[in-house]
């Protein structure tokens, strides 16, 4: 069986991409040194007849061809992309069959857009980020990989986990030898055991999706919980919290995750015993959130409250102890430790963030209107305060996934946490720069995926923040 190629029957638009690519570096280059002898685009001139005129200098032209080198660069991805899914075979070239593999995130992308941009008007601050180009890339980019996470069994060609005898470090396109599982060919090649990188890659979203956001969720109750009373009641509870807070972070990141994620200290038990801990959070903001908005209506009281304990109850003993009596929730020892680590980093940076949102925002004119009705603490804090500190705590929800992300993968890279074998974008990285002057692949694909992802979320966070502003 023939090797694919990178655009199969379509090699005919390569030279036009190529052209446009070229095109659109040198118009940025151009602006760019434009820009620093101080070129400026041409002004809007109001003329006596009230019509209005704009002056052209040679940043407009550049910004032209800028626009349109892009316009011609993208049609052709987009060309790639719908044709590969059209031919068949070893006509669709290594773009095609990737871009197949994914019509499951397609579609659902398409659906979240299209369902998005409909409703925009009527979802709040969600629907205001499809007014800001720069936060619908981010999102998109975003919703690639969270569609690619929860697909990732569809989009797989070949076992992560499994080495096939003969594609050693073999070039992207390389075809299977007869009678392999899977696809016929591995589609960007195969890393220094042999195994799939391109499955390994979508396999990676996986261990990354199922990580960095929900502990972020669980670092941000941790930090809102000890953040809003430190804030609001100020005094020793104040100190006392800003102390343990800035002593957390007095330790180097890397240093801490370190210590905690050593063999010796998990033997100990101690990452089980900080989980018994920090997950209990989650249960007492929301005990807490609905006692205090619910005081006046006993029923819904109860019924909110007994549900929270019931079903955080059960999946606290599933994640932090393994003890779910239904066997349905249960982590991993080696994630289990990743998670705690990552949630015990973050919690401090989060906890001061809401507590200098809290110690302005107790001073506005509705708290006090507020406190005045006489409102309890805790309605105030939950209710008052917090709902008007969600634009920034939203962008650095945003931010601190990519952050997240990228000290999974730095653990990944050390080899501290997840198993070896593991296909998460660090441990692949790192298993591949070994031969990273020989065999660039296998480590470039898991890097090119952790930098989209943690892009597509910086990018979202400005559109959140560009919008939250206006809000």
């Amino acid at each position: 069986m023939e090797p694919l190629t990178w655009t199969g029957s379509l090699t005919f638009l390569n030279p036009v991409f190529l052209t446009a690519g070229a095109v659109l570096v040198c118009a940025f280059v151009v602006q760019f040194f434009l820009g620093l002898f101080g070129m400026k685009s041409g002004d809007l001139i109001i003329q006596h007849d009230g019509t209005a005129l704009r002056t052209r200098t040679p940043m407009d032209y550049i910004g032209f061809v800028t626009m349109g080198a892009l316009y011609i660069a993208l049609a052709c991805v987009l060309a790639y992309l719908v044709g590969g899914l059209l031919l068949q075979g070893g006509s669709k070239g290594i773009i095609g069959h990737i871009s197949t593999r994914l019509l499951p995130v397609w579609a659902a992308m398409i659906a979240v857009f299209a369902l998005s941009i409909t409703f925009k008007r009527r979802l709040g601050l969600y629907g205001k980020l499809f007014d800001s180009t720069v936060g619908m890339i981010g999102f998109g980019i975003v919703l690639f990989w969270v569609f690619t996470a929860i697909f990732y069994q569809l989009v797989l060609t070949h076992d992560p986990l499994t080495a096939v005898s003969g594609l050693k470090n073999k070039v992207p396109g390389t075809p299977t030898p007869e009678g392999t599982d899977g696809l016929a060919w591995y589609l960007l090649g195969g890393d220094n055991l042999a195994r799939d990188v391109f499955s390994r890659m979508i396999a990676g979203s996986w261990e990354v999706m199922k990580i960095a956001p929900f502990a972020t969720i669980f670092a941000f109750m941790v930090g809102i919980t000890l953040g809003l009373p430190a804030g609001y009641y100020g005094g020793k509870l104040d100190t006392f919290l800003s102390f343990l807070a800035n002593l957390i972070l007095a330790f180097p990141v890397i240093l801490l995750f370190y210590l905690l994620v050593t063999p010796e200290i998990v033997a100990s038990g101690l990452p089980r015993y900080m989980a018994g801990v920090l997950f209990l959070f989650p249960i007492a903001f929301l005990v807490v959130l609905f006692n205090s908005r619910y005081f006046t209506d006993p029923k819904k009281q109860m019924l909110y409250i007994g549900l929270s304990v019931l079903i955080g109850g059960w999946i606290y003993l599933g994640v932090a102890w393994n003890a779910d009596p239904t066997g349905l929730i249960s982590m991993e020892g080696n994630i289990l430790v990743v998670f705690v680590s990552v949630v015990f980093v973050n919690s401090p940076t989060v906890f001061r963030i809401v507590r200098g949102l809290a110690l302005d925002i107790k001073t506005r004119d509705y708290v006090a209107a507020a406190q005045t009705r006489g409102e309890g603490p805790w309605y105030i804090m939950l209710w008052e305060i917090l709902p008007n500190a969600r634009g920034p705590l939203i962008v650095d929800f945003c931010l601190r996934i990519g952050y997240t992300t990228i000290l999974l993968g730095t653990l990944g890279f050390f080899g501290l946490g997840l198993p070896p074998d593991s296909p998460d974008w660090g441990t692949t990285i790192n298993s591949g720069r070994k031969l990273l002057s020989i065999y660039p692949h296998p480590a470039l694909a898991p890097a090119l995926a952790l930098m989209s992802l943690v892009l597509g979320l910086n990018l979202l966070a400005d559109g959140l923040r560009e919008e939250s502003l206006r809000d």
